[in-house]
């Protein structure tokens, strides 16, 4: 019986001659290492070796996306200038189409004038290209093949048969249309090698968070795909931040392309100022934060969840309701007292269902994924895409039936008031909604209370995924007096069922009764 061959080796002579390529053929173009050999470090030598040496049974690469996720200041770029020279010089194949991509046109530039810069100082690859810096293109004429940038434009890369791609940042693509483009196009290719290097971002709707998950779960053997190659480079969420041993791991270049000392002065400065703790933390140790701007700690948020949800009967109940426009999210939050001290959070969204497709496609496919799963619930009245508060007042009244429902917090100046004369129309006058008006003063003590709620775990939720996208979402303003209120306007995306949760906290009684203070809901003042 014949042997087979295994589906995978190592050619260490590929892997050589592929960590070889940096230091014999590239200098560095920048900063202090300037003129000199790319000596590879060793965490991009494991990378180029593990690429360029893992082969297939028939002699082709093994692995075809590689996501690299390291921190700021790594030289992440130079690596991918030089990743991109190799794969143009040295692929094999005739006729190849190698791109950096990136969000703009002038971050995808700068991977390329690393190389071109790279290309011209070596008189062996000056030689054999033609370094086109009016068009961002280096050719290859001995092989007919061409490196180019292009932008985060999908339509840039219609018609594009890549042999390999860098992805350069790949957290700040706000769509992954340009990917999928990239992607399907390579098919045609024998040995098609797509590189995303990257630092981590923030949004959990997108490709890159989608990658970082693959790499995760491929790195834990949760998922085998022996064509993906991952590297992540990060400090654990619940390490120290401030450690400089946290800083050392997760920051595989340290000593050499970034300083210890830089670490610490912006170390420094995240502890001075809590809004850059979260860059810090992105940027430097790699962590997956929630917005640019920290308010809610989402790791203290995700603590809150609680496994199985309270008995809520006989339990006093107030509840928030915000209505964005007249196209938009609609939240109705109700607070329940389970016990002294101790709430629960139960949402309620509904959006227009026509007015889903006005959305960005990747938001689109966000809102009827939740909408699918009973998270939200779409509206259908009369006028296409604008909020049915006829269905919505309806429910609301069904739903108040089973609780003890002190009163309704909601905007008297918003379009709130539309929903609230349906219910009484519909002859529930029972229900008592107050004004809650939106002044900083009006929301100060309730914001600040609600996070720290949410920080002592005293309110619990049961994960519901769009209350935890809008808390993600948060971003707060504050006066010179220190008041805060969440900000719709500098908030990275919707947020109206934290807003409703905090109007549902700052008229409750017992809250009133904790802090102390009245609070002003327009027509009534619960004073203690």
């Amino acid at each position: 019986m014949r042997k087979q061959k295994p589906q995978f080796h190592f050619d260490e002579a590929a892997a050589d001659r592929a960590a070889e390529f940096f230091p014999l053929f590239l200098q560095h173009t920048k900063g202090p290492m300037a003129g000199k050999p790319f000596e590879l470090l060793p965490w991009q030598s494991q990378i180029v070796r593990d690429l360029f040496g893992w082969k297939r049974a028939d002699g082709t690469r093994k692995y075809r996306i590689a996501y690299i996720e390291v921190p700021r200041k790594n030289g992440k770029s130079a690596f991918a200038a030089g990743l991109a020279l190799m794969l143009l010089l040295t692929d094999g194949e005739q006729g190849g189409e190698i791109y950096s991509a990136a969000h703009t046109r002038d971050q995808a530039a700068v991977v390329y004038q690393m190389a071109a810069s790279m290309a011209r100082k070596d008189p062996d690859i000056a030689a054999r290209v033609k370094v086109r810096d009016s068009r961002n293109r280096i050719m290859h004429p001995e092989s007919d093949s061409y490196y180019r940038a292009i932008p985060s434009d999908p339509e840039s890369a219609h018609g594009a048969n890549p042999s390999g791609i860098i992805f350069d940042e790949l957290h700040t693509q706000t769509s992954r249309d340009l990917w999928d483009v990239l992607q399907t196009g390579t098919g045609a290719r024998t040995q098609p090698l797509t590189i995303a290097i990257t630092t981590a971002g923030h949004d959990r709707s997108s490709i890159c968070w989608e990658l970082h998950q693959r790499a995760e779960a491929v790195l834990a053997g949760q998922v085998d795909d022996p064509s993906f190659y991952p590297v992540v480079f990060s400090a654990d969420r619940e390490a120290d931040w401030t450690d400089e041993a946290v800083w050392k791991a997760a920051n595989p270049s340290i000593g050499h392309a970034v300083s210890i000392e830089y670490l610490r002065e912006q170390c420094q400065r995240a502890q001075d100022s809590p809004a850059f703790e979260n860059t810090f933390r992105n940027l430097h140790l790699d962590q997956w934060t929630e917005q640019s701007v920290r308010w809610m700690p989402m790791h203290a948020w995700d603590k809150c969840k609680a496994e199985t949800v309270p008995d809520l009967a006989g339990c006093r109940c107030w509840a928030g309701l915000d209505i964005a426009s007249t196209r938009d999210v609609t939240a109705l939050v109700l607070l329940f007292e389970i016990e002294r001290g101790q709430y629960w959070m139960q949402p309620h969204f509904w959006i227009p269902k026509n007015s889903i497709d006005r959305r960005s496609e990747q938001d689109r496919r966000q809102v009827l994924n939740w909408a699918e799963q009973g998270y939200m619930t779409q509206t259908d009245g009369p006028h296409s895409g604008v909020v049915d508060y006829t269905q919505i007042a309806a429910e609301m009244v069904e739903l108040f039936r089973d609780y003890d429902v002190q009163s309704v917090a909601y905007d008297p100046y918003g379009s709130a008031h539309f929903l609230v004369q349906h219910v009484h129309e519909d002859g529930h006058q029972d229900i008592n909604f107050e004004q809650f008006k939106q002044t900083i003063w009006n929301y100060s003590l309730p914001t600040k209370r609600f996070a720290e709620l949410i920080t002592t775990g005293q309110l619990q939720h049961d994960g519901d995924p769009v209350l935890r996208w809008m808390a993600s979402n948060v971003v707060v303003k504050s006066d010179v007096n220190d008041n805060v209120r969440p900000d719709k306007g500098k908030s990275q995306d919707k947020i109206d069922g934290i807003v409703a949760a905090i109007m549902a906290l700052g008229i409750s009684s017992q809250d009133a009764t904790q802090s102390g203070t009245a609070y002003d809901t327009g027509e009534v003042v619960l004073a203690l």
